[in-house]
């Protein structure tokens, strides 16, 4: 998966990245690799913290807005390292953040959701994020069951009671999500 979102960042650096002078040509490919890192970090760290619903919504509807929470996480994470590890002002981060991170988790959710794309395969993703927590799930039946509405009780909220109404008897299930959630 890696290696494919890597390339999937090389693919939208262009400008932002390759072209810009802020970042010396010697320099752009740890660029692009903190680009990536930045993507699965925030990804993790949403993972672990609760934002499940996030996760799963961005790959059940192959699509990730630069204003949904995980993509803006992932901005900021980038930002922060364009500025510590190549010192570049927070004008300068910001752009290129801006212009490459939610470009990448927009493909990444696409590539993901398009049953006849197999370069990002939801299962592998959550296994690699979750450290193999994940391993034994059936992800992809989770996003479909997703994609007919996050709030599967119609208690106007999105918890844990959702996933359990849309699993129902499946406490392995509930049991392995409590786990990867902290």
């Amino acid at each position: 998966m890696l290696e494919n979102l890597f390339n999937l960042v090389k693919q939208q650096a262009g400008d932002a990245i390759i072209n810009n002078p802020a970042i010396p040509d010697q320099h752009n490919e740890t660029a692009v690799q903190e680009a990536g890192h930045s993507i699965v970090d925030t990804l993790k760290n949403a993972l672990s913290g609760g934002q499940i619903n996030d996760v799963l919504g961005m790959f059940a509807n192959g699509q990730a807005n630069a204003s949904a929470p995980v993509v803006q996480q992932a901005t900021g994470n980038f930002m922060e390292r364009l500025q510590s590890k190549f010192g570049l002002n927070s004008s300068q981060a910001s752009g290129i953040a801006q212009s490459v991170i939610p470009n990448v988790m927009n493909q990444l959710a696409q590539k993901t959701a398009n049953p006849n794309d197999n370069s990002f395969d939801i299962q592998q993703i959550f296994n690699q994020l979750s450290g193999g927590k994940t391993a034994g799930m059936n992800l992809q039946g989770m996003m479909n069951k997703l994609k007919g509405g996050l709030d599967s009780d119609g208690d106007g909220d999105l918890d844990l009671q959702d996933l359990k109404a849309m699993f129902s008897g499946g406490g392995s299930v509930i049991d392995k999500l409590k786990g990867m959630l902290g």
